[in-house]
């Protein structure tokens, strides 16, 4: 194999986005993946508006995605139902093998090179740069990025992998052939046990589970929610189950950090740019910090809500007196702002 600046191991959102930033910049890449499409992931598959538009910029055609609109999102609880519109336009909601595709495909037609069923075996650094050992041969490359994901062996073999949290959360995703009954995503909470529902298609929704503790299967936790049990009562199912976690994983620095579409490919246009400008990766840490630190808070105040079921039900009933508050908060976790997102996009180099 050729000598390349940089070699990304992982075709994920996160990979490919920052493999398309940095061949438009005029950098070259070459992305290697162990898996071979189509590659998929247990995910809630929503995506912000601001991660839509991005996605744009990144080539990705929304409309071919067949997609379904996200207006907001609703919490429901008991008596309680809480929902907030987003304040820059719609999200969206799309199988995860579909968001794959689309990317890959904006990838091969900006020029990234990429392979499949090529596994990262080893990697050695010297002055020289990186030499991994792949099972496709040796690569010599500039640098190495690390978009393997939640269990990244490049974080562990690196040294920068933190003790898990200490709240082992764990997530189990299945699709129905159901016409959506909301353009919203409905956040249903229970005890010891969240239920996001995402529409994906015009005829499809996602049902994913998120828990603490002991494992349980999809067929086992939807009984715990009675109302969306009744409505996908009859449903046929659409794809098998597929999990994921523990959730939390810490890394004592960032090389690509995913943590939501929304925020992974802001952060791997940030890598990009301070690859291809020959700054420091330091000044990548300081973006993700800057770029995460909305989302950090949201999803502090998640756990708290998950831990103190009692304080969560108190916060939910202030909220359904004051709705715009409820509102407010989620514009924020959506990093909007003045009804526009804050975010905008590096245009391509030439």
């Amino acid at each position: 194999m050729p000598d390349i600046d940089v070699l990304v191991v992982g075709a994920g959102p996160a990979g490919l986005a920052t493999a398309i930033g940095l061949v438009r910049r005029g950098v070259r890449v070459l992305v290697v993946e162990s898996r071979v499409p189509p590659l998929d992931k247990a995910c809630g598959e929503g995506i912000m508006p601001a991660g839509a538009r991005m996605l744009e910029d990144l080539g990705v055609d929304l409309a071919k995605l067949d997609a379904a609109p996200l207006r907001g999102i609703r919490f429901l609880e008991g008596n309680h139902d809480l929902a907030g519109t987003f304040a820059s336009g719609n999200g969206l909601g799309v199988r995860r093998t579909r968001l794959s595709e689309a990317l890959l495909s904006s990838a091969r037609q900006t020029g990234v090179e990429i392979h499949f069923d090529c596994k990262l075996m080893d990697w050695q650094q010297d002055a020289a740069g990186i030499l991994a050992r792949t099972s496709l041969g040796d690569i010599h490359s500039r640098i190495l990025v690390g978009a393997d994901g939640l269990g990244s062996r490049i974080r562990a073999r690196a040294g920068l992998a933190l003790a898990p949290h200490r709240r082992r959360r764990f997530g189990i995703r299945r699709h129905f052939r159901i016409r959506p009954w909301s353009d919203f995503v409905e956040v249903h909470w229970g005890e010891g046990v969240e239920a996001y529902v995402t529409p994906v298609a015009s005829d499809e929704v996602g049902v994913a589970f998120l828990w603490s503790g002991i494992g349980s299967a999809h067929d086992a936790l939807l009984p715990r929610f009675p109302r969306l049990a009744s409505r996908l009562a009859g449903a046929e199912v659409a794809s098998s189950v597929r999990g994921a976690g523990p959730f939390g994983q810490g890394a004592r620095a960032r090389t690509v950090t995913g943590e939501g579409i929304t925020l992974g490919l802001r952060c791997a246009d940030a890598l990009a740019e301070v690859i291809a400008t020959g700054g420091p990766l330091a000044r990548y840490e300081a973006a993700w910090w800057r770029s995460s630190r909305v989302h950090r808070t949201f999803a502090a105040l998640l756990g708290f809500g998950v831990d103190h079921p009692a304080l969560r039900r108190a916060a939910f009933s202030a909220l359904g007196v004051l709705p715009t508050a409820f509102e407010g908060l989620l514009r924020i976790a959506a990093d909007e702002a003045s009804g526009k997102a804050r975010w905008t996009a590096s245009p391509p180099s030439a």
